[in-house]
């Protein structure tokens, strides 16, 4: 017989969000009961609404983002500064142009209005540029760009000064053509638009972005017709290893903070001496050594009774731990996956009976140890408030017994909605 979850988030894209709350719930046959979470962000934030578009959250209100998936999720970020004050306004004196101009307010923009620029070239043989200078921090480079109206025309992130970070864009496929004393990514926001990201080696110097035509040498001079160019959007620089969603400005710099999750359920909704913990959730990227543990808990509101899922700083690392009493109980910091794909994730809990499984795989067992006491809060964090989760939710279940193997694989194994889907994700030839 199947458990029913006395806590869940997001089962079947079922979400509800308003200031200071996100709703989780109980089902009992036809009845819901309500599981809210407390939530703050002192900030507005943005996000990627049904349709495709950036939309602006109010402050204290949770993000429901559908960036990679139809049925949305829960994204929760660290704080997060663009240090560009003027994110869209391409044409201020801010930026300066080296053999482009700009053309204002000339194409729809992933926000869905028309306030996106085109860069254009000149018409002279020479390097086609726009860039800002004298900014000394390290940190990632994101802007949105979409092709122009010559597709052999590619777009550039560099960053000048000490060893000479470039990459390069191609805005027809959608692909990193090249990175040089950097990382590199492009995510696709529809509609022709992409988010070109670069993480360069170096803090000096001047950031440039820039357009090619076809040439992938770090500064590259060519003869331009005086049309092609590119349109840009959102530019954002941000101390970080990885772009984080986009922070719009309007004349100076300006932060989103950190978001917190927790206080969901009550003593009644958790079995201290026996049950299930489960998430569907992904890495915002697969190292992180400035939140160097991001995970989700069941707890006392301390860690000396939690049951904790949390990735690691080193690359790709998910790990768990289970402290009873102040004392760990079951411990495991070697599952290697790739965690910023959505995987399935359980924990096991009973006596002398403890076992993590992930994507229909049991990773880890311990037939050696107490359960816990005083269990009463669901929380996205190590129990205590630190640590909190910074990610991607799907689907987040507490059940209040122990499952069986069978029922652990059915909970955590991957599901496809075709015949095709699956085939694919399991790297067969149709």
């Amino acid at each position: 017989m199947a458990a029913n979850p006395s806590i869940q988030l997001g089962t079947d894209g079922n979400w509800a969000i308003k200031e200071d709350n996100l709703l989780a719930y109980k089902k009992d046959g036809t009845r819901f009961f309500n599981k809210e979470f407390d939530f703050t962000r002192n900030t507005t934030a943005t996000f990627l609404d049904q349709n495709g578009l950036i939309q602006e959250s109010a402050t204290n209100t949770p993000r429901i983002d559908f960036t990679d998936d139809a049925t949305g999720h829960l994204l929760l970020e660290p704080q997060r500064t663009n240090l560009f004050p003027y994110s869209e306004y391409f044409s201020q004196s801010y930026w300066t142009k080296a053999n482009t101009l700009i053309t204002s307010n000339s194409e729809i923009s992933p926000d869905g209005t028309l306030n996106a620029d085109k860069l254009i070239e000149d018409n002279l043989s020479s390097t086609k540029l726009i860039f800002k200078s004298g900014i000394y921090t390290l940190g990632t480079i994101s802007v949105f760009a979409k092709k122009g109206d010559d597709n052999n025309r590619l777009f550039q992130i560099r960053r000048d000064g000490g060893s000479n970070s470039w990459s390069w864009f191609n805005l027809d496929d959608g692909i990193v053509l090249k990175e040089e004393n950097g990382i590199a990514s492009i995510e696709n926001y529809g509609n022709g638009w992409y988010r070109c990201s670069f993480t360069p080696t170096n803090s000096n110097g001047t950031i440039v972005f820039g357009i090619s035509n076809g040439i992938l040498d770090r500064a590259v001079s060519y003869q331009g017709n005086g049309t092609s160019g590119v349109y840009i959007y959102g530019a954002q620089l941000e101390q970080g290893s990885y772009a984080t969603s986009y922070i719009p400005t309007y004349g100076s710099t300006a932060t989103r903070n950190a978001e917190v999750c927790n206080n969901s359920g009550s003593a009644q909704d958790f079995n201290s001496e026996e049950g299930v913990l489960y998430a569907e959730i992904s890495a915002l990227v697969n190292s992180d050594t400035t939140n160097p543990n991001r995970g989700i808990s069941i707890s006392s509101g301390s860690t000396n009774n939690t049951i904790f899922i949390y990735y690691q700083s080193a690359v790709n690392r998910l790990a768990c731990i289970l402290i009873s009493n102040g004392t760990i109980q079951f411990s495991n910091n070697t599952a290697l996956f790739n965690v910023d794909d959505y995987l399935k994730i359980a924990l096991k809990y009973r006596q002398n009976d403890f076992a993590l499984w992930v994507d229909g795989v049991e990773v880890a067992t311990d037939t050696s140890g107490n359960t816990l006491s005083g269990l009463n809060r669901l929380a996205f964090d190590n129990g205590a408030g630190n640590d909190d989760f910074y990610g991607k939710t799907k689907n987040l279940k507490v059940f209040k017994r122990a499952m069986s193997d069978g029922e652990l694989y059915l909970l955590t194994v991957p599901q496809y909605q075709s015949y095709q889907e699956m085939a694919t994700a399991l790297n067969y030839t149709l």
